[in-house]
């Protein structure tokens, strides 16, 4: 049989009854051996090599592992795994098996060095627990405090725009601020002062007051270590009212346990964040106006206290 009349039978060009021809010729019958074709397989992981970089990714960061990386990306993940299983993976292959996983991309959520793992486990075992018997039994409601600065900058959300071209939001290039002090409780009460001044002693105070005159029954203030909370003209001022009001402070480092804290960012992102107040007046305005709105929808205040790190405040 020619080549002709072989690559007419198999149905291939005669070039390739050439090469199959030199192929047995080279290596025998062996080398027609049928190869398999389409993509080379990708190594696979055993289930035991999973559950290793899986806790891992969970547990640490990828600095802690001296890769590096700060956060786990891609790429993070498949250096680790030819790190400790000599497999070396592409970054396509190494997304579906995060897919596979149950892990996608999230923004992390900041946690200080210095916080005591220690004092947080104590906080939701023995003290909070503590301060909500003592709530009720001397019939006073617990209110979550907490202040911040808002600045006329700040951004928040994204835009509509042609890909590649970058939407401008025209905005004044004056820069100015204020303050906000709140409390809110896990009954949908919320108090809260706008401010043009420094945060001191004499603004905390006056807020105080204000709370005490508007809350009828006794308040358990729960807030962080800030200086100005336990500055001695604070307690002194408190032990003079302690049938009104007591104050209690979080594990230091910890605003994560703070429910108030939500209400801070809510206020950054939806009552500056997505505007552009022209002037100082204009930025406490909307503010007020925002916290009033929300002030009249206790379920919404309710709500923030089913988010993940501070569910134990909802009873």
């Amino acid at each position: 049989m020619t080549r002709i009349e072989a690559a007419r039978v198999f149905g291939v060009t005669r070039q390739t009854v050439g090469k199959w021809v030199g192929d047995w010729e080279a290596g025998g019958s062996r080398a027609l051996q049928g190869k398999r074709r389409g993509r080379p397989p990708v190594p696979r992981l055993a289930p035991g090599q999973v559950a290793r970089i899986v806790r891992l990714i969970v547990d640490r960061c990828p600095d802690q592992l001296r890769l590096p990386f700060a956060l786990w990306t891609r790429e993070a993940v498949g250096q680790l795994i030819a790190r400790k299983f000599g497999l070396s993976l592409s970054v396509w292959t190494v997304g579906r098996y995060l897919k596979r996983w149950g892990l996608t991309p999230q923004k992390p959520r900041r946690r200080a060095f210095e916080q005591d793992p220690a004092a947080v486990r104590r906080w939701l075992s023995e003290e909070y627990p503590a301060i909500r018997r003592a709530a009720r039994q001397a019939g006073a409601e617990i209110h979550w405090g907490d202040e911040m600065g808002l600045r006329s900058d700040h951004q928040t959300g994204t835009s509509y725009g042609r890909r590649g071209q970058t939407p401008v939001i025209p905005g004044t290039g004056q820069r100015f601020r204020c303050n906000m002090i709140s409390t809110w409780t896990n009954r949908g009460r919320l108090a809260f002062m706008v401010f043009r001044e420094r945060f001191t002693v004499n603004v905390f105070l006056r807020f105080l007051r204000r709370l005490v005159r508007q809350v009828k029954r006794r308040v358990f203030l729960i807030v962080d270590r800030h200086p100005v909370h336990r500055a001695a003209s604070v307690t002194r001022w408190l032990a003079r009212r302690s049938s009104k009001i007591r104050m209690f402070f979080l594990p230091s480092y910890s605003p994560e346990l703070n429910p108030d804290e939500l209400l801070n960012q809510d206020v950054k992102t939806n009552a500056v964040g997505r505007r552009r107040p022209v002037d100082q007046a204009e930025l406490i305005g909307s503010v007020r106006s925002y916290l009033r709105s929300t002030q009249r929808c206790p379920d919404v205040v309710r709500a923030y206290f089913y988010e993940e790190h501070v569910r134990y405040a909802a009873a």
